[in-house]
């Protein structure tokens, strides 16, 4: 199980660094365009939703490697090993939580705008770009289950790795 968790991470970061790349590909033309007086609006689309994607999927996947935002003052206060584990599974159910709220308002967020249609691109639904939601809640809540899972584990062998 481990393996599959950390090959889905693998595609997401590989997703999010796609989707970066589009995003500075995108301001590179916009700034070469403007630079020679050439409009091309749809680069701001593009480049706008591409970041969104790069940064929902790039949360995702740091929510596995544990490098998200966090407060660690209290976990590192505490000395018992067992009292750290039930901490962090306290944490990950909050993260939990949370993560399967933005499956539930990404999904209906994507469905209200499913067909509004792109600005520059009218060809485009908005759609599409709102899936990014709930694709990062997905992965979390995938993420933090397992994360559940190896600190009850650890709990079970007295707290310790």
């Amino acid at each position: 199980m481990k393996k599959a968790i950390d090959t889905m991470q693998k595609v997401q970061i590989a997703l999010g660094g796609f989707f970066l790349l589009v995003f500075l590909v995108t301001v590179v033309i916009q700034m070469a365009c403007r630079y020679l007086g050439i409009t091309a609006m749809w680069t701001e689309d593009v480049s706008m939703y591409s970041f969104i994607w790069a940064v929902f999927t790039g949360a995702g996947a740091m929510v596995h490697s544990k490098a998200h935002f966090a407060f660690t003052t209290l976990s590192d206060s505490l000395k018992d090993p067992r009292k750290k584990c039930i901490l962090q599974i306290v944490i990950n159910i909050v993260m939990l939580v949370f993560s399967v709220l933005m499956v539930k308002y990404g999904i209906d967020a994507a469905k209200q705008f499913w067909n509004f249609k792109w600005i520059t691109i009218p060809t485009l639904n908005r759609g599409p770009t709102w899936l990014c939601i709930p694709f990062c809640g997905l992965t979390s809540s995938i993420y933090l289950l397992y994360s559940i899972y190896e600190e009850i584990q650890k709990l079970k062998k007295g707290g310790e790795a």
